[in-house]
């Protein structure tokens, strides 16, 4: 080592001895910021575990809580770093380690524009809370079951049953319809007569049948049927009620009513007319009624 050391010229042999002497003389400082870190990965690892405990017992949803406990692990450790720094290199000072977290923080911003754009969005829509798990939503042609909320993107789960992982910018940015805000939805069917039927009567048949389906909530909010307008070949009635608002309570509610509706209707002689066309040709039109053999006049 010293006849190696013996070859190097002396301005080289000058230069790595001042290094070596100033790795000596920042060798304590080193150390210390070391220990100061190892603190602050203890610090944070029982923070880690007292907070979501703490947080468990309000009603803030599970994904907030993850949310509240990672900007903490990384503000610890943001902060922990930047005094390890000071520590291990005294000629760095706050400010200037603060300048260049600035420079280099606004260059990620950046390149990865979009990730924030969805992380902040998630935050906001986790904060705001405009609906949550289990709900039923439809955005920007995404209509399902919210099923899970995170920092990032929302799972929503469409009727078919296909999953569908969206970046929270889109709900963050674009109208969301909340199907399930409420318990009940309205939702409505139109019931044609004949014009040769009576049309209170007709109306009477039918308020009977729909108030009958055990999922109308009549209850709550009252059965609504208007004569709507003037069909082609018949009266067109507006048939409206309350009932649950999951699709899947829409759809057997309907199923229920129209079965209801038509037994009904069945039953008190109401015609529910075909649609009826009238011909007419110019001139003389010859019937001719064609059989096996023939046509015959």
């Amino acid at each position: 080592m010293t006849r190696f050391w013996g070859m190097l010229p002396p301005p080289m042999r000058d230069q790595l001895s001042g290094y070596a002497a100033a790795f000596w003389r920042a060798l304590p400082q080193v150390v210390f910021a070391i220990l100061f870190l190892l603190a602050i990965w203890g610090v944070v690892a029982v923070l880690g575990r007292i907070v979501p405990r703490l947080l468990g017992r309000t009603r803030i949803r599970q994904a907030l809580r993850d949310l509240v406990v990672m900007l903490l692990t990384v503000g610890l450790w943001l902060l922990g770093g930047l005094i390890a720094l000071t520590i291990a290199f005294p000629t760095i000072t706050p400010g200037r380690a603060f300048t260049a977290l600035g420079i280099g923080g606004v260059a990620i911003g950046f390149a990865f524009k979009d990730v924030f754009e969805n992380f902040l969005a998630g935050v906001l829509l986790l904060i705001r809370e405009p609906f949550s798990k289990s709900d039923f939503i439809e955005c920007e042609g995404i209509e399902g079951e919210v099923e899970e909320i995170t920092v990032r993107d929302t799972h929503v789960r469409q009727t078919d049953g296909q999953l569908v992982v969206a970046p929270n910018a889109i709900f963050y940015k674009n109208p969301v319809t909340i199907r399930t805000a409420r318990s009940l939805r309205r939702t409505t069917i139109i019931v044609s007569v004949a014009y040769g039927e009576d049309v209170d009567a007709a109306r009477d048949v039918i308020n009977s049948a729909v108030r009958k389906v055990d999922s109308v909530r009549d209850d709550v909010r009252d059965v609504q049927i208007f004569a709507q307008e003037f069909g082609d070949s018949s009266i067109n009635f507006e048939v409206t009620w309350w009932t649950g608002s999951r699709p899947v309570d829409i759809r057997a509610s309907r199923d229920k009513v129209v079965a209801a509706v038509k037994r009904a209707l069945d039953e008190a002689g109401i015609e529910i007319p075909f649609p009826y066309r009238t011909l007419t040709f110019k001139g003389s039109v010859r019937n001719s009624v064609y059989l096996a053999a023939g046509p015959v006049p």
